[in-house]
């Protein structure tokens, strides 16, 4: 499972590439605004940092207003993908971005059939939303396996992207789930790195090393 970092803030996405790991990046409206730097100079910078995927999304809500800004946005960088809602409009310019070769990541993605639609309309990738569910008592997780398996049954070329992750938990049912990535905030994804026993671990070897120097 592929792991990408939900941010658009250039120090968290720097600090992560760092550790060898991450392979792509989403980024939302609401999280570029809160950057507060040019969309198009913000996200070419982050495919300089990013050799992977980089989801950048459209705002239009309209199929032609979509395919004119989607256009625009592939046109920033390599692997910019471009990102849609799974609206009407968005599964129309998702279809006719795909048939260009346009790489396409179809988001709000809240139910199986929903996922079927977007593969059917050429989506890169579909976003299931797990924490969202969650909280209206849903098992967005479930949603994420049940998705994963629908594409292997129908041979289905779209990757599942468990989006909406609020817990290294949810991490670790997308991966047993069988998604093919998973976008996470920063928060979550340092979270992975952490285990007490690994830092005891660490203490306990460290403090042995400096007591055996200290008795040469």
């Amino acid at each position: 499972m592929q792991l990408f970092l939900d941010t658009a803030n250039l120090d968290e996405i720097q600090e992560i590439a760092a550790w060898g790991v991450l392979d792509g990046i989403t980024t939302n409206p609401s999280l570029v605004v809160k950057e507060k730097r040019d969309f198009k100079k913000l996200v070419q910078e982050i495919c300089k940092i990013v050799s992977g995927p980089v989801s950048a999304e459209c705002v239009s809500e309209d199929l032609e207003g979509m395919l004119k800004e989607g256009r625009d946005i592939a046109t920033w960088a390599e692997n910019v993908v471009v990102k849609v809602p799974l609206t009407p409009a968005g599964l129309g310019a998702c279809k006719q971005m795909s048939k260009d070769g346009i790489k396409v990541n179809v988001t709000l993605c809240f139910s199986v059939n929903q996922a079927l639609l977007a593969a059917r309309a050429g989506a890169y990738f579909v976003s299931p939303f797990v924490g969202r569910l969650d909280d209206i008592n849903q098992d967005g997780s479930d949603l994420v396996s049940q998705i994963a398996e629908m594409y292997h049954i129908q041979a289905l070329d779209t990757q599942v992207l468990a989006a909406s992750i609020r817990t290294p938990m949810h991490v670790q049912q997308a991966a047993l789930g069988g998604a093919d990535a998973c976008t996470m905030p920063f928060k979550v994804f340092k979270q992975l790195v952490s285990h007490p026993l690994t830092d005891a671990g660490l203490e306990k070897f460290l403090a042995d090393w400096k007591s055996a120097k200290a008795a040469v």
